[in-house]
């Protein structure tokens, strides 16, 4: 695998579902998230960009009126052949954010995500 272990991650990550879309060339594609954490996720696809890629995607959440625009930056990759059914193929996103008041409602929107996926006593 491209560089995957479990120690890169910083923040704890709830497993949860959300479509998120985003721009390749010209192409739109539209693929799921399979966990998420206040920096970062991993959007589970079978054709991921290359590692070091900037991209806005939106994050579609059932509960809001309004898909969540971000910024992120590709930071490691499954491909299609190394993928297994515990690791899907898809790559993992690190947010990127312009300042720091875009980083704190990020941050607190995926709190409240993971406290609605999890509850609050196991978040």
């Amino acid at each position: 695998m491209n560089d995957v272990s479990s120690d890169r991650r910083n923040f704890p990550r709830a497993p949860i579902e959300l479509k998120v879309e985003y721009r390749r060339l010209n192409t739109f594609f539209a693929d799921y998230t399979r966990n998420i954490s206040r920096g970062g996720t991993f959007i589970k696809t079978q054709k991921p960009l290359d590692i070091g890629t900037e991209f806005l995607f939106k994050l579609v959440i059932p509960t809001l009126d309004n898909p969540i625009v971000l910024r992120g930056k590709v930071q490691w990759i499954i491909s299609v052949e190394q993928a297994t059914p515990d690791e899907p193929a898809g790559m993992g996103i690190k947010f990127l954010y312009e300042y720091v008041t875009q980083m704190r409602d990020i941050e607190n929107r995926v709190v409240r995500l993971m406290i609605d996926s999890l509850g609050k006593h196991l978040y």
